[in-house]
């Protein structure tokens, strides 16, 4: 900025982007009102240097509580500097409300973080006390923001979004794969036409999106734009400019959830063509063994079905891979041998990958972890949270297709409710018709139950219409039925699962990964636990220090 520009910034509403009152229903700058500089500078001890490229001296400006004491020539730098010292000096009231020294370090941190997402085009370097806290340069990419701020470990958990609705909607940014998650809503960061903005519409969408992949409590991790119409969204409905107000919010909240739910789907797909094992078996093993490995449909006897894998928890002697090979080498050249043979390095392949080698069951790690060897290293898989996620999307297909399957209650049963709650039930009957309860209107404020869900136990048809009632409405109507059906599925499969300490045997364990790389959300169980975790040769080759 020149002299004169300099000294007109401070001015209140003398840089206001507002012409007209229809320049309200289209704002398309961050800071419209022109009272920032000003509004500042009017509670604290404020510097302000600035210099055009090319001039000879720039322009200081020292203003103390709204009065400006000094305007002077200033050799700084090219480029605008502004310092902000004692604040709320004059005004003891608001000076009070400041919370201790570390709570608002970490606020203005937050705030930082919040503008070097939003803007990664530009450097920005904090101090705390003449101390450097982080120096972010300029990058190119969001990507490459991400990575400088929160590091490479966060960044190869993300996923990277792109997608569209209703009125232009524009969705970029990047949303946590499934299983990572943050106990708090920290690291979700949300902008609207570059505005950082708080949002429970957004944020109750990308968890709607996430739905069974997301623990109950969790909140995924979210760095998310949308980009649209100036006119479909209003930002001047918070004081703080914290919240904005949608012309048309169910658009904007379908397109979010439609926009998670495929960008999961797509990151299903990259993830299973990772686990592939490559083409060619690894020099290590004689070609023979890894021949002699294959599946074996054919295996019906009794004892190899029942056989259990070898379990690795104490006091338990494991095979080396040199044993296992060789007795696969004993056996070569007889099939029925091989039948008895031990087959801990089978390898595994998913229907939809036709014979294509995944995965080379190890073992069992305390009658809980399936140990698998894939390309990339050693992957443990929670057989009861895999046996969940196996099991609730059956029953879900089933139900798709099908219809919730019902079951009659030998006593229909009668319940009261609050006049509230019996409207709500007469304006949904439909929706919960669709979830296989059987209910209708018995007087007023008095409903008839005389079936339920098949697949659920109630004990007290009453209670339980209470808690489906208070779970529908925090769902949204288009969602309910769906939503609460797989919430009801989930509850059902954990209990009929194979728990910790269930022995499986080998063709158990084998179709049970095979089952699991079949499904939609294989990576998760329906509450959101992870149910494989992948430690990759270059991880274990660091903890062993083969490599630095």
């Amino acid at each position: 900025m020149d002299h004169d520009d300099a000294l007109l910034s401070l001015e209140r509403h003398a840089t206001s982007k507002i012409r007209s009152v229809g320049d309200l229903q289209a704002i398309g700058t961050l800071g419209f009102r022109g009272e920032a500089l000003p509004s500042i500078a009017s509670v604290s001890r404020f510097r302000l240097t600035a210099r055009e490229s090319g001039a000879i001296a720039g322009t200081e400006i020292i203003v103390n509580g709204g009065k400006i004491d000094i305007v002077r020539e200033s050799g700084e730098a090219p480029g605008t500097q502004v310092e902000v010292r004692s604040l709320f000096f004059n005004l003891p009231a608001r000076r009070k409300f400041l919370r201790s020294e570390n709570t608002e370090s970490r606020n203005i941190e937050h705030q930082i973080h919040l503008q070097a997402i939003g803007h990664p085009q530009i450097a920005f370097t904090l101090l705390r006390d003449d101390r450097l806290v982080f120096q972010l340069p300029a990058t190119a990419t969001l990507r490459d923001r991400i990575r400088d701020l929160y590091g490479v470990e966060l960044l190869d958990r993300l996923i990277q979004v792109n997608g569209s609705g209703p009125r232009k909607i524009q969705i970029s940014g990047f949303i946590g794969r499934a299983g990572l998650s943050r106990q708090t809503r920290a690291q979700q960061l949300i902008f609207v036409n570059g505005r950082a903005i708080e949002s429970v519409l957004i944020t109750g969408a990308v968890r709607e999106g996430y739905h069974t992949a997301l623990m109950k409590g969790q909140y995924p991790v979210t760095f998310l734009f949308l980009d649209l119409d100036p006119a479909a969204v209003d930002v001047n409905v918070h004081p703080a400019k914290r919240e904005v107000r949608f012309r048309d919010p169910a658009g904007v909240r379908e397109a979010i959830v439609a926009c998670v739910q495929q960008t999961l789907e797509r990151a299903r797909t990259e993830w299973q063509e990772k686990f592939r094992a490559p083409a060619m078996p690894p020099p290590s093993i004689p070609q023979k063994t890894i021949v002699d490995l294959k599946l074996r449909h054919e295996i019906t006897s009794p004892e190899a079905s029942d056989r259990e894998l070898p379990n690795l928890g104490p006091a338990t002697v494991v095979p080396t891979r040199r044993d296992l090979a060789a007795s696969a080498l004993a056996t070569a050249d007889d099939p029925g041998q091989a039948n008895q043979s031990n087959k801990a390095l089978s390898p595994v392949a998913s229907r939809s990958d036709g014979n294509r080698q995944q995965f080379q069951i190890i073992g069992v790690l305390n009658k809980l972890y399936i140990l698998l060897e894939n390309a990339n290293g050693l992957v443990l898989v929670d057989q009861h949270a895999a046996h969940e996620r196996i099991l609730f999307e059956e029953l879900r297909r089933k139900m798709e297709e099908q219809g919730v399957p019902t079951q009659k209650l030998l006593l229909p049963q009668t319940f009261d409710l609050p006049p509230r709650d019996a409207d709500w039930i007469e304006r949904n009957l439909p929706t919960l018709e669709k979830m296989g309860i059987g209910i209708e209107n018995f007087g007023p404020n008095t409903f008839k139950i005389d079936s339920l869900p098949a697949f659920l136990d109630v004990l007290d048809p009453a209670q339980f219409m209470s808690k489906v009632i208070d779970d529908l409405r925090s769902v949204s109507n288009s969602s309910s039925a769906m939503r609460m059906g797989e919430e009801m599925i989930a509850k059902t499969v954990c209990r009929h699962a194979v728990k910790a300490n269930d022995p499986l045997g080998y063709l158990e364990v084998e179709k049970l990964i095979r089952d699991l790389l079949d499904c939609d959300l294989p990576y998760c169980c329906p509450h959101g636990r992870p149910t494989m975790i992948q430690i990759s040769l270059a991880e274990l080759e660091k903890k062993f220090g083969r490599k630095i």
